[in-house]
């Protein structure tokens, strides 16, 4: 056990794991919380759909704009102040949404809204693997489980304004004070100082080669994080589409495909710690590509309402912990400065939300879009045969800090 773990006070480092899994919730309540608005959006503007559309690309552009930025802001001020600062900005940045005077000022507040996202996503992350260092043990799964939690709550609260008819200035403007208030006392209780791990003394000559040899693997791990990027948008973007006009599912039953998905996901992240300690994450992300790619195969082969439903709720559960477990080898891989490998495959990872969904529409369109979504069984199979550049079981003098 390290040094700075056995100093380290377990309650000072259960409320550090508290208030991180907090920045996991808060950042995906703000941005959930407007999804169901955004039909007022385009309609208090006088939008068209391909007006909306183009104000919310500006979402991800701004996510790959400013997330190469990301390491340095976490190197300058901490990764726990990054975090929950910025998610203090995100609530006024997502408020701003609702007094936008025309297309351009929406545009450019979502602009913001995806910058500020990607800096808060990489910080969140960072801080995330920090406390699971001193932790000694896989955390990382059910941070992320957590931010599923904070969306579907998002998403209730934008809905529930909706149907109660709260003007959208008032909605996003309480999200902003009440949510924003809390990111600003957890900055207090996450963990101080720099986030580097302790230096480890090593002779000059070895640093180049390692760093040159970072990149491959950095390329593999891209790669993987992507496989992981269409399973999980295929399910949010494509499965309704796919079950109302492949299948003739009702209105209702056609949403459960994105339910089935998310559900599953979530049970596998606040499941998934305990696994990726037993079996190590190179084996739990490969069998999760196997089955997700299974599921969705047989459902494809045989389809049905229910196989549909069943092989979404196997790929959700198949991806679970693969984005983690890619964040975590991002993050230990030598010869980086610290905080880099994750800063580049959160990039990758969002290029890779942003192509997956024009990649399926194209073959939709060329084939059909039961044809294009056997691009999520590649995709698993990807995920099973790329999980090898995944660490493997923890040490075994790897333990749980005190009270942990």
């Amino acid at each position: 056990m390290s040094s700075a773990l056995a100093a380290l006070d377990p309650a000072r480092l259960r409320r550090a794991r508290s208030s991180v899994a907090a920045c996991f919730f808060l950042n995906a309540v703000f941005y959930a919380g407007l999804v169901p608005r955004l039909p007022t959006v385009k309609a208090d503007l006088e939008l068209s759909s391909t007006a909306l559309g183009a104000a919310l690309a500006a979402v991800p552009l701004g996510a790959l704009l400013a997330g190469l930025s990301s390491a340095a802001l976490n190197r300058r001020f901490g990764s726990g102040r990054v975090a929950s600062y910025g998610l203090a900005l995100l609530g006024m940045t997502v408020w701003t949404v609702s007094v936008a005077p025309n297309w351009l000022g929406l545009a450019a507040a979502f602009l913001v809204v995806g910058a500020l996202d990607a800096i808060i996503d990489v910080a969140q992350n960072a801080h995330g693997l920090r406390v699971q260092r001193l932790y000694g043990r896989s955390i990382i799964n059910s941070l992320h489980g957590i931010w599923s939690i904070g969306a579907v709550t998002g998403g209730l609260l934008g809905s529930a304004a909706a149907g109660l008819g709260i003007p959208l200035t008032v909605h996003l403007g309480a999200s902003a004070v009440v949510f924003g208030a809390v990111a600003l006392v957890i900055s207090r209780r996450m963990l101080p100082g720099p986030d580097e791990p302790e230096p480890v003394v090593e002779e000059v000559p070895q640093e180049r080669p390692r760093r040159r040899a970072a990149v491959p693997a950095l390329a593999v791990l891209g790669l993987l994080a992507g496989c992981g990027a269409l399973i999980e948008d295929a399910g949010a973007s494509w499965s309704a589409l796919y079950l109302r006009t492949e299948l003739g599912a009702g209105a209702a039953t056609a949403g459960l495909g994105f339910v089935a998905l998310s559900a599953a996901m979530t049970v596998g992240r606040l499941t998934g710690d305990r696994v990726v300690d037993r079996f190590g994450g190179r084996r739990v992300a490969r069998a999760g590509g196997a089955l997700a790619a299974a599921g969705l195969g047989l459902a494809l082969a045989l389809p049905s309402v229910p196989s549909t439903l069943a092989g979404f709720a196997l790929a959700g559960l198949g991806v679970a912990t693969l984005i983690p477990a890619v964040y975590h080898a991002a993050d230990q891989l030598p010869g980086l400065p610290h905080g880099q490998g994750l800063m580049v495959i959160n990039w990758l990872l969002r290029i890779g939300f942003l192509v997956s969904p024009l990649v399926i529409g194209v073959v939709a369109d060329a084939l059909s879009l039961r044809a294009a979504l056997i691009g999520v069984v590649l995709a698993g199979i990807g995920a099973l045969v790329l999980g090898r550049a995944l660490p493997g079981r923890p040490p075994a003098g790897l333990r749980p800090a005190p009270g942990g």
